[in-house]
This record gives structure tokens, sequence and C-alpha cells, in this order.
């Protein structure tokens, strides 16, 4: 019952309809490479229209499929048969390649495309997926280059990443004389006993050492092919693709790191404060990032009171977001439990088709689990606020993908606060919100800092994992500067984090800094509004999958590309740390 039930994609893999679809995909492929090859040299709305129809059964039987495999594996990363069915299915999706570089090739070439699409009703709610692809094509090369880029990467960038995923996932960590997974180490991070999370860090830094030389190649493989398809694609940096295509601009994310480096010396005051009231002299050892504080230290919830949990602390916001954490805990959305095979972390997969979604967590009973439960249904509420939009229009950036999850975790977590009058149980929210947020500032600054030294060194060198673990402390270093003690970091950080094991999603880190920070800015709007906020805040979610951010951000009033918005933002952090500060004096 702590499973999620994927039978709404296939009841298994000898399910006829699994098969179907295999075979189906095949006979689109195949439609979709002759519909190219005829299309005309002027273009016109009824070859568009056939296009975008085409496009969307394909998208929809593809992803189909490889939610269900994707999904299977991350839950059974061993399981041999599963892989073997991702390679067949990429390879699939791979023999459209060239297909698909001509239908975008042919839009950009429509010189008044914008008029066509006004003309006609029936193109107009795909008008900004068009024109993306208009302003994106200038990036893409020869339809054969774009063929073999991708047929390639099943055998290159997928294989990697899969290296790195399958390696953690299986990996095992020696704990006082038994095998348990790095979930499970990592987990005990949030024990309550000092001793336990001590060990369980040496453990889990031990165990590194059987697999960092293996992933240090991973991630030199994938940086290396990412820096090099850029230059061929004419982006001056992977950061510049990936802001091209978050659809953001340099100018916001410099405002905001140009905030959160003003705004870290007031969390490593935190941090020190937390490692003198451990007992630590020399800052905050890593182990004990995650330490419990205040009252009810021991305290371990349930499956079933995580959902009463959550329901408490969103009823007072919307009742729509509190009928769907119903709706995925009572049809199974959500695989909750660690178990060897099963990959670390948290993340959420939402399915257009069937507008629902799916979610993986790690769950271990601690306030921080539910945390992360209400940031993954965050996901799902947002991908239920735009389900309406055409399955092709649904690709919005990853920094405002981040918002919805965020907002969630700020609601709750204020809700929890507002409402609590003993001290020593106000002191455990308010610490744990602070580990939240320090961990999307100050370690997602570090991993920012990391990935892009290792794209600039990797230009011109291959890095060794030594190096590797060199360049995170001294990015760790950089972002929680005297907070932490600089004897007892964690180097291996960029063994663990599959978010730098991606050809396609570089720089998967200042988004989160971006959505929590933007998240705050929306929640300081939802206290001066009240109720008439959230109807704007579904429309702003709405907006994320044919908006720019700075478009977005403005239907709120907000401008984020002024350094300000981000430290009135970084200013509600600060009250809760002055308030944690004054709570343990």
């Amino acid at each position: 019952m702590y499973q999620w039930n994927l039978s709404k994609l296939y009841t298994s893999l000898e399910d006829p309809a699994f098969t179907e679809d295999l075979n189906r995909l095949d006979e689109i492929n195949q439609r979709w490479a002759h519909f190219t090859a005829t299309l005309s040299s002027e273009g016109s709305a009824e070859e568009l229209k056939q296009m975008l129809a085409i496009q969307t059964e394909q998208y929809q039987v593809a992803m189909r499929l490889m939610d269900y495999l994707s999904l299977s594996s991350s839950v059974d990363s061993t399981n041999a048969k599963v892989q073997s069915l991702l390679g067949v299915v990429s390879k699939k999706l791979s023999d459209s390649a060239k297909s698909d570089a001509i239908s975008e090739k042919y839009i950009a070439r429509i010189a008044d495309l914008e008029a066509m699409i006004d003309s006609d009703h029936e193109l107009v709610p795909y008008k900004e997926y068009l024109l993306q692809t208009k302003k994106w094509n200038q990036y893409s090369l020869s339809d054969e280059v774009e063929e073999v880029i991708s047929k390639l990467s099943i055998d290159s960038t997928e294989a990697w990443s899969n290296l790195q995923s399958y390696l953690t996932s299986t990996m095992d960590v020696d704990y006082k004389g038994e095998k348990v997974t790095l979930s499970q180490i990592r987990n005990m991070a949030y024990d309550e006993s000092p001793e336990v999370r001590k060990s369980a860090y040496e453990a889990e830094l031990a165990a590194y050492s059987h697999v960092k030389d293996a992933v240090a190649f991973s991630l030199n493989s994938l940086k290396g092919h990412v820096n090099t398809i850029c230059e061929m694609r004419g982006f001056e940096s992977a950061l510049e693709r990936t802001l091209i295509y978050s659809r953001m601009s340099q100018e916001t994310l410099d405002a905001l790191l140009d905030a959160i480096k003003e705004y870290l010396p007031k969390f490593h005051m935190y941090l020190r404060r937390k490692g003198e009231l451990l007992g630590h002299e020399n800052g905050l050892p890593w182990y004990d990032l995650f330490a419990p504080m205040g009252k009810s230290n021991e305290r371990k919830y349930t499956v079933e009171e995580s959902k009463d949990y959550l329901l408490d602390g969103f009823k007072d916001f919307d009742g729509e977001l509190c009928d769907m954490i119903e709706k995925a805990y009572e049809e199974e959305w959500i695989d909750f439990l660690p178990k060897r095979g099963k990959v670390g972390g948290a993340f959420c997969a939402s399915n257009s088709e069937l507008k629902q979604s799916f979610i993986l967590t790690n769950y271990d009973g601690s306030l921080s689990d539910i945390v992360t439960l209400g940031h993954e249904l965050g996901h799902a509420f947002h991908s239920q606020q735009v389900q309406d939009e055409p399955t092709i229009n649904l690709g919005y950036s990853m920094p405002l993908a981040e918002t919805a999850s965020t907002f969630n975790e700020v609601v709750i977590m204020n809700q929890m606060i507002k409402t609590c009058e003993e001290k020593d149980v106000k002191l455990k929210l308010i610490e744990s919100t602070l580990q939240d947020v320090t961990q999307i500032i100050c370690d997602i600054y570090s991993r920012y800092l990391f990935e892009s030294n290792v794209f600039e060194q990797r230009k011109s060198a291959f890095l060794y994992a030594d190096e590797l673990e060199e360049i995170m402390r001294n990015a760790q270093l950089s972002a929680y500067g005297d907070g932490l003690d600089p004897n007892c970091l964690h180097p291996y950080m960029w063994v663990c984090k599959g978010h730098y094991y991606s050809a396609g999603l570089s720089y998967y880190n200042f988004p989160y800094a971006f959505g929590g920070l933007f998240a705050r800015g929306l929640y300081a709007v939802y206290q001066r509004e009240g109720a008439s906020f959230v109807a704007k805040y579904k429309e702003l979610l709405k907006a994320t999958v044919y908006k720019d951010a700075e478009e977005v951000a403005r239907l709120a009033d907000i401008d984020i590309t002024q350094k300000e918005f981000w430290c009135s933002a970084l200013d509600s952090v600060v009250t809760m740390i002055d308030e944690f500060m004054e709570l343990t004096k």
C-alpha cells in the first residue's frame, strides 16, 4: 500500500497494451518521417495542424512508455528487462530526430508565422510553442547531424547517466557490521542521536571510495559532451544554453546570485549558533547539518500521519490543493519507502494524458520527509493547473518548475509556526525550516559554483575524482563560509546528486534558489492579499507554460530582474534566523 500504482499506464511489461504501444510508436515514426519528407517549401496552416496532430500522438505514446519504464527503473534499477526496454524506446525516439529537425526548420522558415497562427483558431493554443520553436531553431544543426547526436546519446550521455544512477542506487554501505543502502545511510543524517549521525556520515564517505572513480568518468564524459554540443550549436556556454531554454535572462540570474552572496553571512551566523548548541567550537560539522532540534526530536510520523499533517497545513490555503493531496494518497500516486535498488532523493513525474502525477520519495518519518512530500505534491499541483493545455505545450522552464513546490513548503511551515505556542516546538519548526532554506541558498550556491568550475576546467582537462573532491570542498567553503567546520565537509556531493548527470539539464541547481525565493516573494503577496491571491496564483502557474520567467513574475507585480526583490524575499528568512537566535540565547 506504500508503493505507487502504475496500472493506469500498464499493468506489467507483459500487458498487451504495452506491446501495442511499442509497435504503434514505430508506425507513428514512419508516418512522421513520410510527412516531414513531403512538406511544402512555403508552409501552410493546414500542414502545421497536421504536424501538431502527429507530434501530439507521438508524444503521448512515447510518454506512456517512458514514464512506465523510467518509473519502474527508479524503484528497481537492477531490473535488466526494464533497462533493456528503456534503451529500445530511447532508440525509437532517436529514430525521429531527423524528422524533428526538419519540422523545426519548416516552422522557422515561415516568415509570417505569428500572423498565420492568429488567423486560425485551431493554431492559437499552440502559439507560444510554435514561436519558441522558431526562436530556438537558430541553435539547431543540420538534419543529419541532429539525427546522429540523438542516436549516439543512447550509448553515450544516457549510458553515463544510467551508470551514476545504477552505482549509487545499488551500492552497499557498511554500517556497524550491516549492509544498508545509500538512501538509508543518508536518512540517518536526521537521527536524534549524535553518534548515529556522525557514524553514518563516516560510513557514507567511506562507501564512495568504491564508486567515485567510475562516477568521475561519468561526470567528465557528460560535461565534456555538453561543452562540445554547446560550441557546435553556437552557445557561449552551457549556462547560456540553460538560461535560453529556461526562458530566463542573465540579468535575473545575476540579481538572484548577488542577493544570495549579500545575505550569506546571516546563514553562516545561524549555522555557527547551531554548532555551538550541539557542542562544536569550529563551526557546524557536515554530519550535524540536519540534526533535529527542539521538542519531540524522537517523533516519527507514519505515512498516514504525514497525510493528516499536510492536509492540516494547507486547509486554510486552498481546497483544490487539499483534494488533490487526498487523491494522491488514496489513488496510490506515491512510492514512499526506501529499499535496495531504489534511487535516492525524491521527484514528481506528471503524465498529462492521465492528468495525474507519480511521486517518489524515500520516506523515513521525519518532519523533513513530510516537507519533501509537500514539495513534490506542489509539483503535482502545478501540473494540475496546466493539465488542460495542449500536450506538447507543457514544458515550463526549470526555474518556474520549482515555484509551486517551494510555495507549498513555505505555506505549510509558516502555518505550523504561526499556530505553535510552545517555545521548544516552535524552535523545532523554525530550525527545520532554516535547514531547508539553507539548502536552497548555501548548498545550491555551492552546487552552482561546483558545476561552473567543472564546466570551465573540463574544456581543457579531465578531472579525476580527487580533483572533483577539491573543487567541491572549495565550493562548499565559499558558500557556507565559517558556518561549517572546514575540516568536516562533504567532498562527495557530486557523486550522490543526480542533478549533475543529465546532458539535457545543465545547472539544475539555481532553479531551486529561484523557486525558493520566488515562492517566498509570492507568499508575501499572499499575506497581503489573503484569499483573493489564490486565483491569481493559479493563473500565474498556468502562465508558466507560455511566458518567460520575467513575464510570469509581472503577473504578481514583481520585477525579478532587480536585486531588491530577491533581498526582500531573503528578509523573510532573516526574520526567522533572528527569531532562532533569540530563542536559543
